[in-house]
């Protein structure tokens, strides 16, 4: 709705309500026999504390998913030993740990399906209003160094899934050239082996080993 902002005398436009419904969801309803208090509540809805004073709520955000391959998530923790070996697990396993660790820190994140999607392992989302965006993942279980090939293809795909930003997880390490590349290009984020250590135990109180130290570099 509109109203005036009597601070500013500007015209404003307050959320009162705000909801998030899967399609199948909300097309099984008979919007003409329900009752809207119910139903709002039925849909997980955020109201308005003082909605006759205009008091607003931070609306929730959504994303358009459709352009990916969903897949049902893997409770790969619950498998896990108390030290694991991150180049044990199969490279889905990896990717799938890698979408727990993601949804630790607090953002929602769904697992795509092995496909020619660009190499998109999975989707990271940023409902927060302010700082909304959508994240690819792309997860690399490998004990070689990461090619600069892997982070220049992650930026072609950021622009092609028009993405706030790209974020390649391995448990390796990255050269001179892809660290220098990331840092030019600003919607990239390189974590590396020694990154994931410090991450997994933060958020989910998990000593993981990452793949082989990366050999020393020489003095620029």
């Amino acid at each position: 709705m509109a109203t005036i902002d009597r601070a500013t005398g500007r015209e404003v436009h307050p959320c009162l309500i705000t909801l998030r419904a899967a399609r199948e969801e909300f097309s099984e309803l008979v919007l003409t026999q329900v009752d809207p208090q119910a139903c709002l509540k039925r849909l997980r809805s955020l109201i308005s504390p003082n909605p006759y004073q205009l008091e607003p709520v931070r609306p929730l955000v959504t994303f358009d998913l459709s352009k990916y391959r969903l897949m049902d998530s893997m409770d790969v923790v619950a498998g896990l030993d108390s030290r694991p070996v991150l180049m044990d697990l199969s490279p889905t396993e990896f990717e799938h740990l890698v979408r727990h660790l993601f949804e630790a820190i607090g953002l929602d994140s769904v697992n795509t399906r092995p496909s020619q999607d660009e190499g998109v392992d999975a989707v990271a989302m940023n409902t927060d209003p302010v700082m909304r965006g959508l994240c690819i993942i792309q997860a690399k279980r490998t004990a070689k160094v990461v090619p600069f090939e892997s982070v220049s293809a992650l930026a072609g795909v950021v622009e092609h899934k028009r993405a706030a930003k790209g974020i390649l997880v391995t448990t390796s390490w990255f050269g001179r050239a892809s660290e220098a590349f990331a840092n030019d290009h600003g919607r990239l984020e390189l974590l590396d082996g020694a990154n994931l250590v410090h991450l997994f135990k933060e958020h989910l109180d998990l000593d993981v080993i990452p793949g082989p130290v990366p050999p020393k570099r020489r003095p620029r």
